[in-house]
């Protein structure tokens, strides 16, 4: 099978959307790891550092908090001090969004709907607009981000990945501005590693740009088979995993 971005909703996603692990992470998070972020010259006006919503409901006691989300910071705001270009994303929903749980009888959270662009699997509510949720987190350095992409403020369109919105339509306007920028390489870090970090590394290195995923500056929720189907696209899209 051949592992397009399509399939591996499916795979990662779909298939494997029946409940939070609670272990730590998968074995195969730490391996093959061996790039070092300082051996790539990084910072270049061609390079971009995008950090994948750092958001107060993405980290530990938020209503999606990622486990040890908030414990990559410091390494991002590290990473950032070597960049001249940051961008940072963040989900934005209306409190009625159509991937929330709540907006539906009889159904589980990480259940999956029917949606006019496929499977769409329900959260709890989470990064409501102009709620503390919402918010980055407060030790995020946002100081340096010259580019801020909000995504999935459209009710009845989730969106994952920093590029496109899930029904493969809609922009978010992000890889026009990179191929305006001039920009020739993204490296990706920030929360969840096997969700949106994952679609946005995999919808970047679509794009033509050459990618990166900063292995110690990013976490995943870590579903059962969501890392090692995270880590088969990487492969599949020459998707380089590298660390600080």
């Amino acid at each position: 099978m051949v592992l397009n971005r399509r399939n591996f909703i499916k795979y990662s996603i779909i298939s494997s959307l029946v409940t939070y692990t609670g272990g730590g992470i998968s074995s195969a998070y730490a391996s093959d790891t061996n790039i070092s972020l300082s051996s790539l010259n990084v910072g270049l006006e061609s390079d971009i550092l995008l950090i994948i919503d750092v958001q107060n409901d993405f980290c530990p006691g938020g209503s999606l908090g990622v486990k040890d989300g908030d414990k990559i910071i410091k390494n991002i705001n590290i990473i950032q001090e070597s960049f001249n270009n940051v961008a940072l994303t963040q989900d934005w929903h209306p409190k009625n969004h159509s991937s929330f749980v709540t907006e539906y009888t009889n159904k589980e959270v990480f259940s999956s709907i029917d949606m006019p662009y496929g499977k769409q699997t329900l959260w709890p509510a989470h990064c409501i607009q102009g709620t503390n949720g919402a918010d980055f987190h407060k030790d995020l350095n946002t100081i340096k981000a010259n580019t801020i992409i909000r995504k999935g403020f459209r009710k009845d369109i989730d969106s994952y990945s920093a590029f496109w919105e899930n029904d493969r339509v809609t922009p978010t306007g992000l890889e026009g501005t990179l191929k305006t920028m001039g920009v020739k390489r993204v490296f990706v870090c920030g929360l969840a590693l096997d969700f949106c970090v994952a679609y946005s590394a995999i919808d970047s290195a679509i794009a033509g740009f050459d990618t990166y995923v900063i292995m110690n500056a990013t976490k995943p929720v870590d579903l059962p088979g969501s890392v090692e189907a995270t880590f088969k696209a990487f492969n599949e899209y020459n998707i380089n995993k590298v660390e600080l």
